[in-house]
């Protein structure tokens, strides 16, 4: 655990991910296409929802994510209200918009999927209904990150409100449990086999999602990078104009 805080130090985070963004970068391009490219064109259509079911490769990716970077800004957040330190917290708000984007593209493709099988673009069902909130929480975070000129105070604030949208998050992956009503399926992969999508669909989802994953690692690296950068610009600004 003490080799593990030493990532804690700002200077030491930036040589280490430097080093690795290259190689994780590299690994999302070929995952992320390879996965789409697999399952758009070199799996079959299903018996039911024809070409359609397809944007699953981009939807169950994309919600998984956005649901798990809100995970991400909760746990890094508490780093912050417990250790203080301030690459947790920018590491969070480095998060924040690559989530909302990610939440933002579930909805549009969940919509665009459920057009032709529910007959609506929308319905106020339970888990639509949380996914929408949680995107609202992650504009609400962005925006109180960029109202507050103090980066502690608004580190402090925004760590608040992404433990009062932790309930949403919880809410948006396990509605379909909590409740039976709504047009919403179950999970659409499962450790479950009886559960899961056949094996046709379920390899190249599993390619796509690391394509996902390793996107959003290799954005944090870089939009992380970037906060640390400016929050030291910010204090040498701060400290020619007290002199």
């Amino acid at each position: 655990m003490a080799s593990f805080w030493e990532y804690a130090n700002p200077l030491k985070f930036m040589r280490t991910t430097e080093r690795i963004f290259p190689f994780v970068t590299w690994a999302a391009v070929v995952c992320f296409l390879g996965g789409l490219i697999w399952g758009f064109f070199f799996t079959p259509d299903d018996y039911r929802q024809g070409s359609t079911v397809k944007i699953f490769y981009i939807h169950v990716p994309s919600a998984m994510m956005a649901i798990n970077i809100w995970v991400m800004m909760l746990v890094t957040s508490l780093v912050w209200i417990v250790r203080r330190h301030h690459v947790s917290a920018l590491a969070a708000r480095a998060a924040a918009p690559v989530g909302a984007v990610m939440t933002l593209v579930a909805l549009f493709t969940g919509a665009i999927w459920g057009q032709p099988m529910w007959g609506t673009w929308w319905a106020w069902d339970p888990r639509l209904t949380s996914f929408l909130i949680l995107f609202l929480f992650y504009l609400g975070y962005m925006a109180l990150w960029a109202a507050i000129d103090d980066d502690d105070t608004a580190a402090d604030l925004t760590s608040v409100l992404c433990l009062v949208g932790s309930v949403f998050a919880l809410l948006s992956r396990y509605a379909v449990n909590f409740w039976n009503q709504g047009l919403h399926q179950a999970a659409s992969l499962s450790l479950d086999k009886e559960e899961n999508v056949a094996d046709v669909f379920w390899y190249p989802a599993l390619v796509c999602i690391a394509g996902f994953v390793l996107l959003f690692v290799a954005l944090v690296i870089i939009r992380t990078n970037t906060e640390i950068r400016a929050r030291r610009m910010r204090a040498l600004l701060a400290r020619e104009r007290q002199a």
